[in-house]
């Protein structure tokens, strides 16, 4: 008897798991695919609310990353916009001859590779780029996109008050700045996040699941934007920066973008409290601009009750100098050039934390495609780093990996390292000396961890190489 009642309790279960089994695999297959909303934005540091920069007011990004993870120690693999969208874009790192500068191109660098939004249009979704992506936005697109990129004219030098005009500099430049009384609807921007909505409206009501790519071009310069964003600041109040000046020691190869002299600078002469008061009031006033614009494409996402099945992406380019060590812009290996703003909200996962895990750029790309259950080739350089996304308090990596023109870097959780081709190099110790402001290269108590340094990089430097 108790052997029957056992065989009769043994198959019940059985019959059971086969029907919770057929139950989840319906379940799973009516789910529908996670759609992506990846928004990039030129030029744009870690200069915000969430964190910690209370002078700048971006209430709506600061908004998103309380529904997200937000990450303090993400970096980009090449401070400069072109090369650095390419890296991401296929997850490859750069070299002495891949991924150079703003030209940069992926049918050219690396035709062979398979892009991040390739893999998703591949797999059955829309794939979609709004204005700043690629560089060149023509770069790839047919593999790329569902439709070809789509640009609002004008570009980001679009002028409307008649003072920035009137010095052209060679470059074909006008003026750094201006505040004109205008709507948000003067500027390209306003036209980029207005493409997007329109599109997410129509994605709604097809049902398609998209990888929607949209890039807003501020707050690179000229600073252009609205009177309204300059009124949320008071320049008197502005804070700057007080290391305008080279670091101690600092090796010869040192050297910061020259962009910013391409355009006219109108009343103000460089190097003055002035002209760094004025530069970081535009730089602010058009991250502001930006915050509202990205904040309107996020309440659409919210109002056609896409957001809960969609994953949405902040990131910066690279990261861009404020006047510290009398730099404007990105174009060397120091901590502010390459520290970039990296916010992953994930329906489900982690919300409102922040980690201090290292993470590269191209690592973005393997971890959407793990997301979103899609496989990735097998010579990507990045690492999914969705383990993060469930416990924000663990690790990721030993370290990350820049390059820019004649330098290589590797950042760890203490320190800075970068070697440049003739030989020189830079160390700093960020929690000593988190400005950056003493090369401790020649310091012999850190013989050490420059060793370790040295290693480290050599160690990506081949990873980076082994690319065919």
């Amino acid at each position: 008897m108790n052997k029957f009642f056992a065989y009769i309790f043994s198959v019940s279960i059985l019959l059971l798991s086969c029907k919770n089994g057929k139950e989840k695999t319906a379940e799973t297959e009516d789910q529908k695919p996670m759609n992506v909303l990846f928004i990039a934005i030129d030029d744009l540091r870690p200069e915000l609310g969430c964190y910690d920069a209370p002078q700048v007011k971006s209430p709506n990004i600061d908004k998103l990353a309380q529904e997200a993870l937000v990450f303090n120690r993400a970096y980009c693999n090449v401070p400069v916009c072109g090369a650095s969208r390419v890296s991401l874009l296929t997850s490859i790192l750069p070299t002495k001859t891949r991924f150079i500068d703003y030209r940069a191109k992926a049918e050219e660098d690396v035709p062979n590779a398979k892009t991040l939004p390739s893999i998703f249009k591949d797999a059955g979704y829309t794939s979609i780029s709004n204005g700043k992506i690629f560089h060149y936005n023509k770069d790839v697109q047919e593999a790329s996109w569902s439709q070809n990129p789509w640009m609002p004219e004008g570009g980001h030098r679009v002028s409307y008050d008649p003072e920035t005009t009137k010095v052209i500099m060679k470059s074909g430049n006008g003026r750094v700045y201006e505040a004109p009384e205008v709507d948000n609807s003067a500027y390209p921007d306003y036209k980029i996040a207005q493409k997007t909505i329109s599109d997410l409206g129509r994605l709604k009501a097809s049902g398609e699941p998209f990888f929607m790519a949209c890039g807003f071009f501020r707050p690179h310069m000229p600073f252009y934007a609205p009177k309204k964003y300059w009124d949320l600041y008071d320049r008197d109040s502005i804070e700057i920066a007080d290391n305008r000046h080279l670091p101690e020691n600092a090796p010869s190869s040192l050297r910061g973008s020259t962009e910013f002299k391409t355009y006219s600078f109108g009343d103000y002469k460089p190097n003055t409290d002035e002209f760094h008061k004025m530069m970081r009031h535009g730089y602010y006033a058009c991250v502001s601009y930006i915050d509202e614009l990205v904040g309107e494409v996020l309440n659409e996402l919210e109002t056609l009750g896409l957001a809960e099945n969609t994953i949405v992406v902040l990131w910066g380019d690279h990261g861009w100098h404020l006047g510290e060590h009398e730099f404007w812009g990105k174009h060397n290996t120091l901590h502010n050039a390459l520290q970039v703003p990296l916010i992953v909200k994930v329906p489900g996962k982690a919300k409102g934390w922040q980690s201090e895990a290292l993470v590269e750029s191209v690592d973005i790309y393997p971890t959407l495609c793990d997301l979103a259950n899609l496989a990735t080739p097998d010579y990507i350089m990045g690492e999914s780093f969705k383990s993060v996304l469930d416990n924000p308090k663990q690790s990721f990596r030993e370290n990350a990996y820049a390059r820019f023109k004649k330098a290589d870097a590797i950042i760890t959780e203490g320190f800075t390292y970068s070697l440049y081709e003739n030989g020189e190099e830079m160390l700093y110790n960020r929690k000593l000396d988190p400005d950056e402001n003493k090369n401790v290269v020649a310091n012999a108590s850190y013989k050490k961890v420059l060793e370790d340094m040295r290693n480290a990089l050599k160690n990506k430097q081949e990873k980076a190489n082994n690319y065919k």
